[in-house]
């Protein structure tokens, strides 16, 4: 099996930290607290205060709904991600890299609107999701460059049906 490149451990360590803190810790913002142990509860307590992450004190309904999404497309996607690059499935992680990308920017504009919007942000809360976003970004140019490499063109598609015919 061929070495997983930098880029490629990259994206799968991204993936991994959402297929694991999004279950574990963002999902306390719709089930209840007593669901989980003291830990995870402490953890999520200690981002929220470290970060004066005012969105996950008091969670809007909209954030609800970012969680949702997160736990039922977004965590399955980085799975699959994440057996995309390390079984070398290369038309599996460019498609899913691509998702990643597009629905953690399509995340984060939400997140981003409401703090920059209120201005209760902290300077300290922008800059963490300012790198999720550069993140994100990249996701987006990775899946969309790696989606190209696979298209083959039409010529050799048509050469490849005429010698089966024959």
């Amino acid at each position: 099996m061929a070495a997983v490149s930098k880029a490629d451990a990259a994206v799968a360590l991204f993936s991994l930290v959402i297929a694991v803190a999004v279950p574990l810790l963002d999902s306390q913002v719709i089930l209840p607290r007593h669901l989980y142990p003291a830990p995870l509860v402490s953890a999520f307590k200690g981002f929220v205060d470290e970060f004066d992450h005012y969105l996950l004190a008091a969670p809007p309904p909209f954030l609800h709904g970012f969680v949702w999404l997160a736990l039922t497309f977004l965590c399955p996607v980085c799975v699959a991600n994440l057996y995309g690059i390390l079984a070398r499935r290369r038309w599996v992680a460019a498609a899913t890299t691509l998702m990643v990308g597009v629905t953690m920017l399509t995340y984060m504009s939400g997140m981003f609107g409401e703090m920059l919007g209120s201005g209760r942000a902290t300077p300290k809360l922008v800059k963490f999701y300012s790198a999720v976003v550069v993140i994100a970004v990249a996701l987006v140019v990775r899946g969309l460059c790696l989606c190209s490499d696979l298209e083959v063109p039409a010529a050799a598609v048509e050469s490849s049906v005429q010698k089966k015919r024959v």
